[in-house]
């Protein structure tokens, strides 16, 4: 795994950016323990935020045992100490964690005190490296107005050992480890106008490339939701039976059901990635928050196009969802949620030659910002021929607790239809 020619990550893209406002590493592990043969998913992260050595960090944990579904939640904030060695690419711990690493080889170490588990992981990667819209922005992504980098591993080998209940176990699976760094804020995102100029001209750069990939046309439905706002994302990464992989990552324009705004990557061979941009997506399930007034998707229906290639997939969170909450107090958000949980993504892949089904396991992750206003609602139905000809409206408001229906219809027979009810506010979180 290293050949240069499909590595796009120098040892520089790799080492801690001090310059940056955020920067963070993630895995994610579907493994077994080998004593026994039980089902495991980690998800392992390690942020820093602040500039000039100067940073907090938080380390977060999440272990789900599949076979079981219990769930062991560890979040902890601290000041982060650096390691600075120069030929192992990056190196970041606190008392309970650490990772560190270069292409292809890292690894991680991760304790959760408050349910004494802990893991030692190696990791080898098995797939290339990968930024986000390589070849449109070189992996840099707009976020509010700021502006970050997006790498990512689809495939690696992990071993290691678990240490749970007082014994020790050793592991093997797969992992998706990801590195983002970059010049944004959660709280804050209309904060960075120093780097106003940069997001614009990354902001063009895919538009572009959006509108030249993408077959617009007049869809039968299209959904807007107050919590798919800009700020919130879908979210999924998958190595199916076969080998291949997928990330897919939708940018919410308030869009909850039409075209998608991000993008699907896929690749067969974890050397040449090919990126779909033009992507429609419906919620087939949906939840209501814990927490907080607003819905987020426990099944996503995905289908991507890439000139005469098809990907047609459902992906299914299969256990409850941690909703990992970020406080925003501010005038017209409460906060931004995490929704992530293991699942699984079934489907097909087709071009002008073949169709292969495809099924595999899956981490599915929306982040939603939610609004003071809590959940609200429009849904445009376009009636088109031959069955009828019209347009059709659905609103419904948490705040006003208002349900609003209308339909015109010009065809087969003229209809005008209004429909008015007043929701019950005992079952939101207001």
């Amino acid at each position: 795994m290293n050949d240069k020619k499909y590595n796009p990550w120098t040892i520089e893209d790799e080492k801690i950016h001090t310059e940056s406002v955020i920067e963070w590493w993630c895995h994610e592990i579907f493994y077994k323990t080998l004593e026994d043969n039980k089902n495991w998913h980690l998800n392992a992260s390690m942020s820093e935020y602040g500039k000039n050595n100067w940073c907090g960090s938080v380390s977060k944990t999440t272990f789900y045992n599949l076979d079981s579904k219990d769930r062991y939640d560890y979040l902890k904030y601290t000041k982060t100490r650096y390691d600075k060695p120069e030929d192992i690419g990056f190196s970041v711990k606190e008392p309970n964690a650490f990772m560190r690493g270069l292409f292809p080889n890292y690894e991680l170490k991760m304790r959760d005190p408050d349910h004494d588990i802990e893991v030692d992981i190696k990791c080898i990667a098995k797939a290339y490296p990968h930024w986000i819209s390589q070849d449109v922005t070189n992996g840099w992504l707009p976020w509010g107005l700021g502006a970050y980098r997006y790498g990512f591993i689809p495939k690696l080998e992990i071993t290691g050992t678990m240490k749970f209940n007082n014994k020790i176990k050793r592991i093997e699976g797969t992992s998706y480890f990801e590195h983002v760094y970059g010049n944004f804020n959660f709280k804050k995102p209309a904060e960075m106008l120093s780097g106003l100029k940069k997001t614009l001209s990354i902001m063009v750069k895919l538009g572009y490339n959006w509108i030249n990939k993408t077959k617009i046309k007049l869809p039968n439905t299209i959904e807007l939701t107050s919590e798919n706002n800009p700020i919130g994302y879908d979210w999924a990464w998958n190595v199916f039976d076969n080998g291949w992989t997928i990330f897919f990552g939708n940018i919410m324009l308030w869009i909850s059901e039409g075209p998608g705004f991000g993008t699907l990557i896929l690749s067969k061979d974890d050397k040449n990635y090919s990126e779909f941009s033009d992507i429609y997506f419906k919620y087939n399930k949906i939840k209501y928050s814990d927490n907080f007034d607003f819905y987020y998707p426990t099944e996503i229906k995905v289908i991507a196009k890439n000139n005469n290639e098809l990907l047609h997939l459902t992906y299914k969170q299969t256990a409850e969802a941690r909703e990992f909450i970020q406080d925003l107090n501010g005038k017209y958000y409460k906060s931004y949620v995490i929704c992530e949980a293991p699942g699984i993504v079934e489907g097909y892949y087709s071009d002008k030659d073949k169709k292969i089904p495809l099924k595999g396991f899956a981490k599915i992750e929306p982040q939603r910002q939610v609004s003071v206003f809590g959940h609200s609602k429009f849904r445009t139905d376009f009636l088109k021929p031959p069955k009828k000809f019209g347009i059709a409206f659905d609103f419904t408001s948490h705040y006003f607790l208002k349900n609003i229906k209308a339909k015109f219809q010009l065809a087969p027979k003229a209809k005008i239809k209004f429909d008015f009810k007043r929701l019950d506010g005992s079952k939101f979180h207001r």
